[in-house]
């Protein structure tokens, strides 16, 4: 569950101001898929998880200590988390039901996912963006654009959805206000309890690993925070393009990061290992260089000494590989948020801050209706 739950710890946050802030909410219904909950929501400031709720526990529960502090601010913050997503949760059964239906399908495993949230500037107290996106089985389903107020299908099982979106003007009031009023007012919040936490920076450890005399040579930087960094091969004093594959950014269990570089060595002479390095660079300045050496290689076939050093490698590569296929098959919004053509996504509360409601209730109703529901 701590592995799945990592992936949804995206992109960070840029260091040094002025600060970029964003509040989102994965959602993750998921159908005959084994040992899974059927339903899971994970809360996110800054790509750091703050919540979690799964239709296991059935509970609402903080992932950060000064996220209880919100009661501060509403004493029942958390039991009306627990009611909203309890109603967010009998709507999915329905959701992928319909999408099966639409896509012509029977049986199987399917997941539909749903993201949300906002982004918000702290230096100019603007909203940047609001973002509703929904995708089933991996790919983009249908998305609003907060700009034209309008939803966008860009496949045609999602067009019913849109027409019935696009005609439902109170919906549309409620999904503006909720980006630029209900979103950025908790973010605001949610920054001002965590912000020794969401501003930290901290340098990773970095390893010069390999599977065999053959196989590339990793580079591997763990343990760094934000993801907002980047991880590199120098020959000299030149970053390397020709003969390097980038790994992508992926989270640690306990909140920090890792990433990888391949680097070819079959055209490497000897006399030129000591040209090369490694450099690690966390947005604002900080950096951490690794010259090659081949003392340093940690292997899983031998060390540079002779002795074994079995499995080394393996498990992390290991580690690497198992949360790649999770992000096939689930984290693909990690894809996503970096290709802005894809969807981005959002929320489908039916509580309006015309309504007199505390900006508390900020996710939905326990009687909202499903997205399809609604459509159908």
């Amino acid at each position: 569950m701590q592995l799945f739950l990592a992936l949804f710890f995206l992109l960070g946050i840029p260091s040094g101001a002025p600060e970029i802030h964003s509040l989102k909410y994965v959602v993750t219904g998921a159908s005959q898929v084994p040992n899974f909950p059927e339903y899971v929501i994970v809360g996110l400031v800054d790509e750091l998880q703050i919540t979690h709720y799964d239709s296991n526990t059935r509970r609402v529960v903080s992932k950060q200590d000064w996220m209880y502090k919100t009661t501060e601010e509403d004493p029942t913050y958390w039991e009306k988390e627990t009611g909203v997503s309890l109603g967010d949760q009998q709507s999915f059964k329905a959701d992928i039901e319909i999408m099966k239906e639409r896509f012509n399908q029977t049986g199987g495993v399917h997941i539909v996912q749903k993201m949300y949230g906002c982004e918000w500037d702290d230096e100019t107290d603007e909203v940047v963006n609001g973002f509703h996106q929904y995708g089933y089985d991996g790919e983009d389903f249908i998305s609003f654009d907060l700009k034209t107020e309008t939803w966008i299908a860009p496949v045609q099982q999602a067009v019913p959805t849109k027409h019935k979106w696009d005609k439902d003007k109170a919906k549309m009031a409620f999904d503006k206000n909720y980006f630029t009023s209900f979103c950025p007012y908790w973010l605001k919040k949610y920054v001002e309890f965590g912000r020794s936490s969401l501003m930290r920076k901290d340098l990773p450890s970095v390893s010069l690993l390999q599977k065999t005399p053959s196989s590339p040579l990793t580079c591997h930087a763990t343990g760094f925070y934000p993801d907002r960094a980047d991880l590199f091969w120098k020959k000299d004093e030149e970053e390397l393009h020709e003969d390097v594959v980038r790994g992508e950014i992926l989270p640690n269990h306990d909140g920090s990061f890792q990433m990888s570089v391949d680097l070819d060595l079959s055209g490497l002479q000897d006399e030129d290992w000591g040209r090369y390095s490694c450099v690690f660079h966390l947005a604002g300045g900080q950096e951490v260089s690794k010259r090659l050496d081949k003392r340093d290689i940690r292997t899983n076939w031998k060390t540079n000494d002779g002795g074994l050093d079995t499995g080394l490698i393996g498990g992390v590569l290991g580690v690497v590989a198992v949360l790649v296929v999770i992000v096939c098959i689930i984290g693909f919004f990690v894809y996503k948020k970096k290709h802005p053509k894809g969807f981005r996504a959002t929320n489908t509360s039916e509580t309006s801050s015309s309504s007199g409601e505390d900006p508390a209730v900020k996710k939905g109703s326990s009687e909202e209706q499903s997205m399809l529901k609604t459509s159908a």
